[in-house]
This record gives structure tokens, C-alpha cells and sequence, in this order.
């Protein structure tokens, strides 16, 4: 399926209410992003990652969760830890958007041709039974890397999967290097991302997680105007943007000029919850109940003033049937 589009939708239902459920009602997003592991690790005990154990990480998204649910269009969790423990304890709320991530954490192979795969005994098919409003793929990718096309490959076939069970597919593609020991930065990190979007979302999905096009060392508010309009013209499928780590005031200025480009809203996380992640429990819940909120009512302010409401832009929803007499037979 290399390079290949998806066939067209249907109906599409599933997927625009699972869309619909993960955003605002204006269809801004402002998204809870906490599916991370082997990395939530690091951010929980830095000095010593590998003493941190399964049932602290899972209280630690409970507890974010419990706090910041409410005030998120949606929330993207992880399946194994955190997806079916914050619904089994009624951490998330029932009215909750719900976004899933398929992919396993990490990646196979070099440092300069990163290889994603499915999670092991997980699947898009699962993600949909449990409940998901939405799938989440995070793929390593670099155009010119030796294995793009593989890489391609995976977006491709998780798309397919998505389209069968008409749920809603968010791809992330994360950029790298192929030079080794090199970070990408700069005019070529905006090269990377902006043909990335232009590939991937040929390929598949319904909405793209981007990373900003400029790594921090960028501070040129031109230059983000230009790069950030360069990725909305690059993207056949709404975009939000990513935080990437970010401290609040970096983001929270990304963010606004990606929505005056074009962006439909953020996937936030470190930046909103991270200082609570080495805290004890009354303090962590003390700052994810003020300070954290407060972060995440401001990027949800932010994006439903100035982000381009996700259905107001083409994409491949806008060419799905709408239902007529018996089509419920053909589904």
C-alpha cells in the first residue's frame, strides 16, 4: 500500500461522531495527551526511571486524568496503562472523548530508519470495542530515510483498519535525523515535517498531530508564520499541533500561530501536567487542580477563538454519502 490513498468513505458515521466527540462544540480541539510510558517513567523518578513501577504510573494518569479530563475536548490515553484502568475507575467521565493510541512505545532498529509497529496483541479493532472515539498512530518518519516506505506502509494499513471499523484515525508522525548523532533543527526540521504532512496524510487519517515545524532555538515569528502555512498548505486532513515538551509560554505562542494558519487545535501534554509528575500525591493534586487546569482552559480558550473548526476545512469526510433510505442494508 506504499503511497497509496485509502478508498474513499462511505458513511463515515462512526468516524465523524467519534471526531465530533473529541472536540468542542464550535469542533476546536484541545486535547489531553497522556499516553505515555516507557517516557512517563523519566518524568515520575528522572533519577532512577526503571524503579518506577506499573501501579505508580497508573495512579499518576488517574490522578491527571481526574483533573483535567473535565476541562479537555478529549483525552488521548495509552492501552496498557492507562486507556482501561481510568475507564474501569471512573476516572475519565462517560462524556469524555476517548482517543486510543495502536502503537507500540519506542522503535525497532537504528536511530536512522526508526521502525513503528502495532502494539502486540492490540489492535484498531479493540481500540473500537472498548469504547475509543478514536485511534492514535504515532509513527516515526523521515522522508528520506531507507525505510519511509515501510514506515508508509504501517500508516496505510492502520488506515485500512480504521476505515473498516469507521473509527477516526489521528496519525503523529515524529521527525528524526538520518545523519547519526545529529539532531534535526532548523530550515531542515521544516522540511521534514512540511513534506511528512504532505505524504502521510495522502496516504490516510482523519486528523494529523504535528510537531511545530522549528525546533525552540527558532524564536523568528516570521519564519513560524511561514513554515505553519507551509503545513496547512501540505495537509489534505485537519491539523492540531503537538506540544512536544515545550514550556507553557513557548506552546501557548505556537499555538497561536498555527491556528491563525490554519490548525484546528492542540494534543497537550507535558506541558500542561509535567512539574505535577514529581510531586507527592497532596501537592501533584493540588497543581493538576489549579495550575494544571488553568493551563488547559487557557489552550482551550485559545483554540476555540482563533483554530479553523475541523469540519470547515476539505478533507476526505466531506466526500462520505450521506445515509439515505436503506442504508443501513449496505453498512
Amino acid at each position: 500500500m506504499t503511497g497509496e490513498a485509502i478508498p474513499r468513505r462511505s458513511y463515515a458515521l462512526g468516524t465523524r461522531r467519534g471526531i465530533a466527540a473529541c472536540a468542542s462544540e464550535r469542533g476546536t480541539f484541545a486535547v489531553l495527551a497522556l499516553d505515555h510510558r516507557q517516557n512517563l517513567r523519566r518524568e515520575l523518578r528522572p533519577a532512577d526511571p526503571v524503579s518506577v513501577t506499573y501501579d505508580e504510573m497508573v495512579e499518576f494518569k488517574r490522578a491527571v486524568v481526574r483533573a483535567l479530563a473535565p476541562v479537555a475536548t478529549g483525552t488521548l490515553l495509552d492501552p496498557e496503562i492507562g486507556a482501561a484502568q481510568c475507564i474501569a475507575d471512573g476516572s475519565l467521565p462517560a462524556s469524555a472523548g476517548l482517543l486510543v493510541a495502536i502503537e507500540a512505545t519506542g522503535y525497532d532498529g537504528p536511530s536512522t530508519a526508526r521502525i513503528s509497529r502495532v502494539l502486540h496483541g492490540w489492535s484498531v479493532e479493540k481500540a473500537k470495542r472498548m469504547g475509543a472515539s478514536a485511534a492514535k498512530l504515532l509513527v516515526y518518519y523521515h522522508p528520506d530515510a531507507p525505510n519511509a516506505a515501510n514506515q508508509e506502509r504501517l500508516v496505510g494499513d492502520v488506515a485500512a483498519d480504521c476505515l473498516a471499523a469507521d473509527i477516526a484515525l489521528f496519525v503523529e508522525p515524529l521527525s528524526f535525523s538520518i545523519t547519526e548523532g545529529e539532531t534535526l533543527t532548523g530550515e531542515a526540521r521544516r522540511r521534514v515535517v512540511v513534506e511528512t504532512a504532505r505524504r502521510l496524510t495522502a496516504i490516510g487519517g482523519d486528523i494529523l498531530k504535528a510537531e511545530f515545524p522549528y525546533d525552540p532555538s527558532v524564536t523568528d515569528r516570521d519564519r513560524w508564520r511561514e513554515a505553519c502555512a507551509e503545513l496547512d498548505a501540505a495537509s489534505a486532513v485537519p491539523w492540531v499541533l503537538l506540544s512536544g515538551g515545550v514550556d507553557q509560554g513557548t506552546f501557548e505562542a505556537q499555538v497561536s500561530t498555527a491556528c491563525d494558519a490554519g490548525a484546528s487545535g492542540v494534543l497537550v501534554g507535558r506541558s500542561v501536567w509535567a512539574e505535577a509528575a514529581t510531586m507527592e500525591p497532596p501537592a501533584r493534586d493540588a497543581f493538576l487542580a489549579t495550575t494544571g487546569r488553568e493551563r488547559l482552559r487557557r489552550l482551550a480558550d485559545l483554540v476555540d477563538g482563533r483554530a479553523r473548526p475541523w469540519q470547515d476545512r476539505p478533507n476526505r469526510l466531506t466526500n462520505a454519502r450521506p445515509p439515505g433510505d436503506g442504508w443501513y442494508r449496505e453498512y
